[in-house]
Order: structure tokens, then C-alpha cells, then sequence
């Protein structure tokens, strides 16, 4: 059994308004854990016309996922389909197509690439995630839920947490508040700095009108990132509910200090 060439984990809700932004691809990084396809070595040069002129699909892989980095979406796309026409059965390759139709906004395109991934290993957890982000940011958020527990079935998915806090946060686009609940606690087992599952699971609390628990999940997002505006602003709304209005102060006054385009955790929902 070969190592991964891909972590090609897209968890992610980014072209949607008010959706929590996920995990962004990471394409070929090589890893440790044991998976069904071929690694593309790191210490490939992927620089110059030699790697483009390959014949090796691995090379070719890394040197379109080298372009796709760079921008370069029109060549990344060529180099890529040349590797999948050496190696047709590369989800990898897939997935770099995908990821290349996502940056251009042609959703549809991606779909189709992340889905043909899934195809050609149904039990891989990568790809299941993949499709699930997909199906996530495509305005099927209840069907994604099937894929994210489909990745976490998958023994030697390297990225577990990923594919909880996807799901809570497609849990509730989907509707479906106690499936985030049980999916973001899930994740903040296994890492309780989770910032995205400690966001939700705050807003969450907060909208239930439990303040006390929403007060403790807050305060764990801001020991972490004091500076978040959207935690801020929660944290202050948590303190008015719970009549403690010098604290709620102290967090708008640590609020109107941020310098203006800091970056925030994105809102739940």
C-alpha cells in the first residue's frame, strides 16, 4: 500500500454568505499515513519545462498542483489532464481538477471532479469529505452530512476533527441544530482549541438562550483569539443577557479597539 500523495481535504463553506469558513484544500502534501494511491514525492524539482514535458503522472500531478498554487489556472488544468490521460485512475488528479474549477467559480465543474473522485475510491475518506464540502456550498447541505460521516468511517482519514466541525456547521444549514451540537462536541473532544467548533457551539448556546454555557464557550474562543471582533461582539451581547453590563463594556471597548480590517472567525450562520 502506497502513501498519500493528496490531503485533499475540502472542508469548506467560503463562497457562501454567513457560512463558517472550513479547512481550504491542501493539496499534495505527502503523508505518513498508509493510502490506497501513490505519493508524489516532496523532494520532486517541479520547476521548468523538464517537469511539464513528464511522462510521469506523479511529476505531472505535482507540477499542475505547483501552477494551481501560483495561479497559473489554465496551465494547471492542461498539466493535470495530462496526468490523469498517464494515470486515469488518480483521485488526486480529480481532485486537483476540482480545486481548479472551484478557483475559477464554476461550481458545477468541481462537482463533477470531487464527485468522479468518490468514484474511484468510494471508501476514502479524503475524497468523501471533498464532495461533502461541495455538496455543502452548493446549497445541499442535508446531503452532506452522509459524506462527512462517510470520511470519519474511513480508519486512516488523517484529518477526523475536519470532517466534524464540517459537519456541524452543514448541520446547521441544513436545519438541524442538535446534529451541530453533536458534531462540533465531538471535535472539541479531540482538540478543545477548535476555534471554529468553540464559535459555533457559542452562537449556539447564545440563540438557546443558554448565556451561562455560551458565556464559558466564548471565553474559551477568546483566550485563544482575544482579538476577534465577531467573538467580541458575542461575548458583549452574553453579558447584557446575563445583566453583567461592565463586562459586556469592557468587551465593546476591547471591540472598538481592533484596528478595522482585522480578521474575525466567520459567523455560524
Amino acid at each position: 500500500m502506497h502513501k498519500s500523495a493528496v490531503v485533499s481535504a475540502l472542508l469548506g463553506c467560503v463562497l457562501l454568505a454567513g457560512c463558517t469558513q472550513l479547512e481550504r484544500l491542501t493539496l499534495i502534501r505527502p503523508s505518513a499515513q498508509p493510502r490506497g494511491f501513490t505519493q508524489i514525492a516532496p523532494t520532486y524539482d517541479v520547476s521548468g519545462k523538464k517537469g511539464r514535458d513528464s511522462t510521469d503522472p506523479m511529476m505531472l500531478l505535482a507540477v499542475a498542483t505547483e501552477l494551481y498554487q501560483q495561479g497559473q489556472l489554465d496551465e494547471a488544468e492542461r498539466i493535470a489532464r495530462k496526468a490523469l490521460k498517464a494515470k486515469p485512475e488518480s483521485g488526486d488528479g480529480q481532485t486537483l481538477l476540482g480545486a481548479i474549477a472551484q478557483a475559477r467559480g464554476d461550481m458545477a465543474a468541481a462537482g463533477r471532479a470531487y464527485k468522479a473522485a468518490v468514484d474511484l475510491r468510494p471508501n476514502d475518506g479524503l475524497y468523501a469529505n471533498n464532495y461533502g464540502g461541495w455538496l455543502c456550498e452548493t446549497g445541499q447541505a442535508a446531503q452532506s452530512l452522509a459524506w462527512f460521516d462517510r470520511a470519519l468511517a474511513d480508519p486512516g482519514y488523517p484529518t477526523p476533527v475536519g470532517a466534524m466541525v464540517n459537519g456541524g456547521t452543514c448541520a446547521i444549514r441544513a436545519g438541524q441544530p442538535l446534529q451541530a451540537e453533536s458534531r462540533w462536541r465531538s471535535a472539541l473532544a479531540v482538540d478543545p482549541q477548535n476555534l471554529t467548533a468553540l464559535a459555533g457551539m457559542a452562537k449556539l448556546e447564545s440563540e438557546r438562550g443558554n448565556n451561562l454555557e455560551a458565556r464559558a464557550f466564548v471565553e474559551r474562543w477568546l483566550a485563544l483569539q482575544p482579538d476577534d471582533a465577531t467573538g467580541l461582539r458575542l461575548a458583549a451581547e452574553v453579558e447584557q443577557k446575563l445583566g453583567d453590563n461592565a463586562a459586556a463594556s469592557r468587551y465593546l471597548s476591547r471591540l472598538q479597539a481592533i484596528p478595522p480590517g482585522s480578521p474575525s472567525i466567520p459567523r455560524t450562520q
